[in-house]
């Protein structure tokens, strides 16, 4: 008998800072599990009363004050609380949990990486090319492990995964040196892009969109960042995936939304 789950990606920006959407969110889609980047707070004042609330009793927190931060809630039970120092500096960019049929999720944080694609000049970007080396090597000892790769990557790999492939060629988060890098991840373990998986290129499929856009829907200038990745296995047991666009416009957004797959595990 399947059993279907579903599991939510989001960089959130501040969760407590944003409650009212996060809020809505649950409550509108209700997913099973919810990984949440950029919290910007520290566990002890996590605001985990809202989520037991709505039923998220499980949680797994990693945070840290002012800046980066991940979570994973859940309603359905998690195990094995994870953290890989990616970074290689204690910062809490990684909370990985095991369920009860033995498939992993692994909720990420890339570094955004500056804005100088250099890292003679910017060591923000070294840093972060750096972290996907990390990820490399961790992905490649993975072995058979049935596991989903969920986060903001920060890094938008295809031509039409920007609006304008030729004018960001050289803005960080779409410049050939990172497209490669993320290339070499989803190979060294033979992910599968599971966006791309329901939405072939080159169809439209953006996550985020800047802040400094004074209407971001009609000037539409996004780039997908956030990703969900699967190893074979679990990936021919998804049925579905989607973006949650709308929450862009809900009271103080996130500059990111929310990305969604459903499973028939």
């Amino acid at each position: 008998m399947s059993q279907t789950l579903s599991i939510a990606s989001w960089n959130i920006n501040s969760v407590r800072a944003r409650l009212d959407i996060v809020e809505r969110f649950l409550t509108e889609e209700a997913p099973d599990i919810l990984c949440l980047q950029e919290t910007k707070v520290v566990n002890e004042i996590f605001p985990t009363a809202m989520f037991r609330q709505l039923g998220y009793v499980h949680q797994v927190l990693n945070g840290q004050r002012m800046h980066h931060g991940v979570a994973i809630m859940s309603r359905v039970p998690i195990h094995e609380d994870d953290r890989l120092d990616w970074q290689a500096n204690g910062e809490a960019r990684h909370v990985g949990v095991r369920l009860d049929n033995g498939v992993r999720i692994e909720n990420v944080y890339v570094p955004a990486g500056g804005d100088i694609a250099d890292r003679e000049v910017n060591p923000k970007f070294g840093q972060k090319l750096d972290f996907l080396e990390r990820m490399i090597q961790w992905s490649s000892g993975l072995e058979d492990k049935p596991t989903i790769l969920t986060g903001d990557f920060n890094i938008a790999p295809m031509e039409c995964d920007v609006w304008s492939h030729k004018q960001l060629l050289n803005v960080v988060s779409h410049t050939p040196i990172e497209c490669e890098i993320l290339a070499r991840l989803q190979a060294s373990n033979d992910w599968v892009d599971i966006g791309r998986h329901f939405y072939p290129a080159p169809q439209r499929l953006y996550t985020w969109w800047s802040y400094r856009a004074k209407d971001w829907a009609e000037s539409d200038r996004g780039r997908r960042l956030d990703h969900m990745w699967m190893t074979r296995d679990v990936a021919g047991k998804a049925i579905s995936h989607r973006v949650v666009e709308p929450a862009r416009n809900w009271g103080k957004p996130s500059d990111h939304i929310p990305i969604i797959t459903e499973f028939a595990f």
